[in-house]
């Protein structure tokens, strides 16, 4: 087999492979609590499924634009007006296939061979891993809950050499739910700028915030990269779709490699997508960002009663990044016992880093209240019986 070499260092997503456990124990008649996956329970909004189906009865379904439908730009350039008091030129968005399309973008114009790129670890793994598939060097920023799961400029200052040419970040992040303020993130961008560094900055958990709203990296500089989606708070995982926010000289460049790469975005899904930002749909959008609060303000007690530690609590996304040291030396060894015995999945640590994954369990609540509440039931039991 002519494998390439990169491939060694790119591992499983380990969380889809769980997945693809539970359900095959779903298929056996078993019965799982899913907290493994980061995908909203919810159906996709009814008008953002209605405006799809008038797409189609019209039976034109063809290509769009490499950088996306012009009007879908334009609403989210009136979105960042709206909701962040922001003017972004409809001219640096580009519509993508999946905020992972917008990544690989991003990344695919500004990592060259043995580049260093910065990031948290944990996070989220296809970040080191898309930097490694263009042959540039991840570097990982090991945190904690005592910066809040976040990286430090004196980090930064102790990890950037001369081959360092950026920094990615999340905020919310993945796997931990914590925040970046507009001081700190501010105090980041401009380490990387006066080193002439690049930033890219993961906001796909926009909306998804519980009792603090975000603060957009784009309200610090226009010489950085925002990553968002629909996937998350507009819940729209299945439909494949995402954005780009990136400095106007670099578009040319973006636009070029997303016609190489996949042409264009879904045509139906950026239709759909038209109606995200509708009054009605935002009405619906934000009733479940309440019943996500609900699941964590549950969760949260839960974990600890059990005996798992929660340092740093999420103020964001649909994840509670425990420490379950106390439970068990090994959190991989940890979720296999919970999925086989207790009928659990829920994501070990190793997906999101070097930094003491056998320490760490990421639990999503992205699941009903009743559920949750069984699952620390069947937990409980279980923990108890060893």
């Amino acid at each position: 087999m002519n494998l390439a070499a990169r491939m060694a260092q790119i591992e499983p997503f380990h969380v889809m492979e769980l997945m693809a456990r539970a359900k095959a124990l779903e298929a056996e008649g078993r019965s799982i609590i899913h907290l493994e996956v980061g995908e909203p329970d919810f159906a996709t909004a009814d008008p953002i499924l209605e405006a799809a189906q008038r797409f189609l009865s019209g039976g034109h379904v063809h290509y769009t634009a490499a950088l996306g439908l012009r009007a879908l730009r334009e609403a989210i350039s009136g979105f960042y007006r709206t909701r962040y008091g922001l003017d972004i030129s409809p001219d640096r968005i580009v519509i993508t296939a999946g905020a992972s399309g917008a990544l690989l973008l991003a990344l695919g114009v500004l990592v060259n061979p043995a580049d260093e790129w910065l990031m948290p670890d944990p996070g989220y793994p296809c970040n080191r891993h898309f930097v490694r598939l263009l042959e540039g060097r991840p570097v990982s920023l090991p945190v904690g809950a005592a910066s809040n799961y976040q990286p430090t400029t004196e980090q930064l200052a102790a990890s950037w050499t001369g081959r360092s040419k950026g920094l990615m970040l999340a905020s919310p992040a993945n796997p931990t739910g914590t925040l970046l303020d507009i001081g700190a993130m501010a105090e980041l961008a401009a380490f990387v700028a006066a080193r002439d560094g690049s930033l890219l900055v993961d906001e796909i958990y926009h909306g998804l915030t519980y009792g603090v709203e975000a603060v957009s990296a784009l309200a610090v500089s226009d010489e950085l990269f925002v990553i968002n989606s629909f996937s998350k708070y507009f819940g729209m995982t299945g439909w494949r779709l995402g954005w780009l926010v990136a400095p106007q000289r670099y578009v040319r460049e973006i636009e070029k490699l997303a016609q190489n790469l996949y042409i264009a975005p879904s045509t139906v899904a950026q239709h759909a997508a038209l109606a995200a930002f509708q009054p009605e749909t935002m009405a619906i959008l934000e009733a479940r960002r309440s019943e996500f609060r609900l699941r964590r303000d549950m969760l949260l007690p839960s974990l600890r009663k059990l005996g798992f530690k929660i340092a740093a609590e999420p103020q964001g996304a649909f994840y509670v990044y425990a420490d379950s040291s106390g439970l068990a030396a090994d959190s991989f060894s940890l979720a296999g016992e919970l999925l086989a015995n207790a009928g659990i999945a829920a994501t070990p640590g190793l997906d999101f880093g070097s930094h003491a994954p056998q320490h760490h369990m990421r639990f999503a609540y992205t699941i009903g209240r009743d559920r949750i509440e069984e699952g620390m039931v069947r937990m409980a039991a279980f923990l108890d019986s060893r």
